[in-house]
């Protein structure tokens, strides 16, 4: 991958707000470091991209953003290991799956001197942010909103690119119960549900609030046209054990290609554990909870990397899952956080140096 840009512009803060930071008590995504990256796009080019202090900044109330929703997003992290060094997790794969996200929703795709070099310099500047031990990371939020301005409904002509870094620690959510979507859908056919586009998860967050309200704290969404078809958890790809085997769906328009759900299957197949790819019927996954091969369900993504749950409703019939002593979920993500920090050997190359 191309990791160098030569023409970015810095300006540093006058002061860093580091000092402020109690970094053993993080709320996830709700601080962030001193800099930020920011690139336009107008013109039909790529201007120059620049590292700012983080701050707000104006925008026309007519920009196609607010009102057609041009807006994606990335979700990676970065690690530091024992000698200080800071790594970031296959970076290719977030680059990749953002500029795909770019083209479905119209927008330009971001060169990868700006998106992997001009990440590493900003992640070089905040380098100080990145904490090692426990769990620590750096989260990174690279995102592109439509910034053109005007009402008509057409793709927008200019557009800003930004990275943004929030320090992270260990992600626990508590004990997750969900609930089996039968009426409300993540994506369809044919749609953005394959993109990381912002309004897939404003779409969730109503049906997600109904469920709250009944004691569940995610949905496990199934297909749009049956509602037979288990999909993703919450905001994550899923994951069954139906005795010793994994089930997950396959990726298509509807599911997000996940990072974190990839390298659990790869990493899963080196431990040795049967791995299937293939849809998983919400009949199948009762009958499992109610003759007792279903074993553990977990959700795969950056932020918490593994999340197991406990239990799940379906029809008004809840079904708990049995407590697992030696479950996949943490033998999975003991190796994949391992990996991620360089306290386990690499044998598949997805950590790169920054």
């Amino acid at each position: 991958m191309n990791n160098t840009i030569s023409d970015i512009k810095i300006t540093k803060c006058q002061s860093s707000k580091i000092n402020e930071v109690d970094f053993e008590n993080l709320v996830f995504g709700n601080i962030f470091t001193d800099h930020m990256l920011l690139c336009d796009y107008k013109d039909g080019v790529w201007q120059q991209p620049e590292i700012v202090p983080y701050a707000p900044f104006l925008m026309d109330p007519s920009s196609k953003v607010f009102h057609y929703g041009q807006a994606i997003f990335e979700g990676m992290k970065a690690y530091k290991d024992a000698h200080d060094d800071i790594w970031l997790f296959r970076p290719d794969q977030n680059f990749d799956r953002f500029n795909k996200s770019a083209t479905r929703l119209a927008m330009p795709e971001v060169p990868e001197e700006v998106f992997i070099g001009g990440l590493k310099q900003l992640i070089q500047l905040e380098k100080d942010w990145v904490k090692h031990g426990n769990g620590s990371a750096l989260y990174i939020r690279p995102f592109m909103i439509a910034t053109g301005h005007g009402v008509i409904a057409a793709p927008s002509t200019e557009y800003r690119f930004m990275i943004i870094l929030s320090p992270a620690k260990s992600y626990y959510s508590g004990e997750v119960k969900v609930i089996i979507a039968e009426h409300f859908s993540r994506a369809a056919n044919g749609g953005i549900g394959a993109a990381k586009a912002a309004g897939n998860y404003s779409g969730q967050f109503y049906p997600t609030k109904l469920a709250n309200e009944e004691g569940f704290q995610q949905i496990i969404w199934t297909d749009d046209a049956t509602h037979t078809k288990l999909e993703e958890a919450g905001t994550m790809n899923v994951f069954f054990r139906i005795n010793d085997v994994l089930y997950t769906a396959p990726t298509s328009e509807r599911i997000l290609d996940g990072v974190t759900r990839k390298s659990v299957i790869d990493l899963a197949k080196r431990e040795g554990i049967q791995v299937e790819v293939r849809s998983v019927l919400v009949d199948e996954l009762v009958q499992a909870a109610k003759d007792g091969s279903l074993k553990e369900i977990f959700g795969a993504g950056t932020a918490a990397v593994i999340n197991p749950i406990a239990g799940f409703s379906y029809k008004g019939e809840y079904f708990e899952l049995p407590k697992m002593e030696n479950s996949f979920a943490q033998e999975i993500k003991t190796k994949l956080t391992g990996i991620q920090t360089k306290e386990l050997e690499d044998t598949f190359g997805w950590t790169v140096k920054v």
